[in-house]
């Protein structure tokens, strides 16, 4: 069972967004693997634990993307994949197109990821992804079994629970819930150092990566100013509120 994982660095969530010169201070900021997609790892390994065969995790992203490959290295997984070109960018389209370049060079029959990214929440690459491979998925998956060449699994439905089934290869994207995280362990850690790791960029592929939106400005949302206090009768409490939605608000 040859499996790719899709990993992100993101954000640590405790982190604190600083704005300057239309980008997010990275400065001194705290990386992490992202949260959604250590699910997607763990599954990874269980399986491959289970039936043999290989865990590779993908990342595209700058050099520093490299510590959480070594991350889901020391979770467990056999080799790491770095597309570092500044030509990708963090177009979800783009960045698709080149996890799709890389995958198509590599056999493999199941591919998982994250149900999306803490830092922009998009949740669009890994379904690009599927489409670019034309492969089946299913996304927000908190269940998985395989066997014989068939994935089941349930994904979590607004409340609900959906169970399908359908044929590898195909892809999952990993919902909250799926299973527990391991920590990586420091024989874990000492061990990712000696694992197989690949930096590559489009020109391996001899693609283009071709960007569908842009960023045309980026800001931290206004401070919340203090709520007011309407006093007065019911009905002269109404008027004046009304007065505000209108004039102050401007919803009205």
């Amino acid at each position: 069972m040859n499996i790719i994982v899709l990993v992100k660095q993101t954000f640590d969530t405790e982190e604190k967004i600083f704005i300057a010169e239309g980008g997010v201070v990275e400065d001194g900021v705290k990386f992490v693997l992202n949260p959604y997609d250590e699910y997607a790892v763990e599954e990874a390994i269980r399986i491959r634990d289970d039936m043999g065969g290989k865990v590779t995790v993908v990342s595209s992203g700058p050099e520093r993307a490299a510590e959480a490959l070594r991350t889901a290295l020391a979770m467990g997984a056999d080799e790491a994949v770095l597309l570092n070109d500044e030509r990708i960018g963090a177009d979800e389209h783009a960045v698709a197109q080149a996890l799709a370049a890389f995958v198509g060079t590599e056999p493999y029959d199941l591919v998982l990821g994250g149900n999306f990214s803490v830092d922009n929440g998009a949740g669009q690459v890994a379904v690009r992804l599927a489409k670019l491979l034309g492969i089946p998925h299913v996304s927000a998956i908190t269940k998985l079994d395989i066997a014989d060449g068939r994935a089941v699994c349930s994904r979590d439905a607004e409340g609900d629970t959906e169970i399908l089934e359908l044929p590898l290869p195909a892809l999952f994207t990993a919902q909250q819930g799926l299973n527990e995280p391991r920590y990586p362990s420091l024989q874990g850690i000492m061990k990712a150092k000696k694992k197989p790791f690949r930096e590559l960029t489009l020109d391996d592929f001899g693609v283009t990566a071709e960007a569908r939106t842009a960023r045309a400005e980026l800001f931290l949302p206004p401070q919340r100013q203090a709520g007011k206090l309407i006093s007065g009768e019911p009905g002269e409490q109404a008027q004046e509120l009304f007065q505000l939605l209108r004039t102050e608000a401007k919803v009205v």
